[in-house]
């Protein structure tokens, strides 16, 4: 690679590497505060990786411990998304859900949730008997079950295109298929050298690593970044099936959560088409095929909540990855903000982990982005 000397760069205010929906929504906060801003994508357009493989769920903030970043921006962020889906004429749909208990030892644990999400300010929260579960979804078959009503869904790509509109805007940038190939901490700021058809060569005050699957790599590609405080990337990856025919239910259903994941449920889309997942696979790499086989267990999962699935009634969907930063049995992660505070490096903010809910909280996440950026 060629050595560049350091009056070629051109000086910016602020660089979000990462066009998925928490870079969209950053790009969005900075510009709105009267930052300059330029988005870089590798990419030929916006979330294209996480933001557009997932369940398109707006999440209540149910699952995840008290007082964790996981459980304060969601529960932020999905009131902001809420709000901001009117203003915008964003479509989705707050429909709720049901999470079922199929034996008495699952229905044990429902209490449990509830309780986390009220601790996290979950509102609506509601036990109900079996009996009052199939009044509302009458193909149910369940022990008991748990009503969250603050869940719903949304049409992520026309979120994602209000973001990078309200960016636009107020004048932010956006580079696509333009790779960051590397970058150097400098006194006055941190040089990136940019690639792709157009090469560019970048010097900004603030620099944001919101590149998702791709955070902990890019991280190591900057020269000045401690080694240590780099997390190791591992993947999950999340099959989805659909179901052929009408959806059987109106709500969203989730199954008492599993280890790694929120279990094989069945989410509903502004369409009207029911989907099936994600499961949780564990993989070296990204890739985002899905096996026809492992639609044998998903007939297993959901059949314990909807007996009568017919055979052949699941028909390969698509994946996604959930971009982990601990390994396959270990205790769960949090999101992982990382500024100077912690790395000590000036003018830097890494995104690490950020993985369901990282739709929902994407607002909340980009205020304190834009709160930790302060004058950088």
């Amino acid at each position: 690679m060629r050595a560049m000397s350091s009056s070629s760069f051109e000086s910016v205010d602020c660089v979000v590497v990462g066009a998925g929906v928490v870079g969209l929504a950053v790009a969005r906060a900075l510009a709105l505060a009267g930052r300059e801003v330029i988005v870089i994508e590798a990419a030929e357009s916006i979330g294209t990786e996480t933001s557009s493989r997932n369940s398109e769920v707006i999440h209540a903030g149910i699952y995840y411990p008290r007082g964790s970043l996981m459980a304060r921006t969601c529960v932020a962020g999905r009131r902001l998304l809420y709000a901001y889906c009117e203003e915008h004429g964003v479509p989705h749909r707050n429909c709720g859900k049901l999470i079922v208990a199929t034996d008495e030892a699952e229905s044990a644990k429902l209490a449990e949730i509830k309780g986390r999400a009220e601790a996290n300010g979950v509102e609506g929260m509601r036990l109900l008997s079996a009996a009052e579960a199939t009044t509302l979804e009458p193909n149910l078959k369940c022990t008991a079950a748990l009503l969250s009503p603050a869940t719903g869904i949304v049409d992520s790509h026309s979120y994602m295109l209000a973001l990078q509109g309200d960016a636009e805007a107020k004048g932010a940038m956006f580079a696509f298929l333009s790779p960051l190939e590397r970058g150097r901490v400098r006194e006055d700021g941190i040089e990136l050298e940019v690639g792709g058809a157009e090469p560019m060569n970048l010097r900004c005050r603030l620099m944001v690593n919101a590149a998702g699957l791709h955070a902990p790599s890019l991280a190591r590609r900057i020269e000045g970044m401690p080694a240590e405080r780099i997390p190791t990337p591992y993947y999950a990856k999340g099959n989805y099936f659909t179901l052929t025919g009408k959806s059987p239910f109106s709500r969203l259903i989730y199954p008492v959560p599993v280890p790694g994941g929120l279990g094989v449920h069945i989410t509903v889309d502004l369409g009207g088409q029911a989907k099936f997942g994600p499961d949780v696979e564990w993989i070296d790499g990204i890739d985002y095929t899905v096996d026809p086989h492992r639609a044998d267990k998903f007939y297993a999962a959901v059949r314990r909540y909807w007996p009568d699935l017919r055979d052949g009634a699941l028909q390969p969907g698509y994946a996604g990855i959930r971009p982990k930063i601990v390994p396959q049995g270990a205790p769960a992660q949090d999101f992982t903000l990382q500024g100077p505070a912690e790395h000590g490096v000036p003018g830097l903010i890494h995104l690490f982990g950020i993985e369901s809910p990282g739709l929902t909280a994407s607002l909340a996440l980009a205020d304190l982005v834009r709160a930790m950026a302060g004058n950088a």
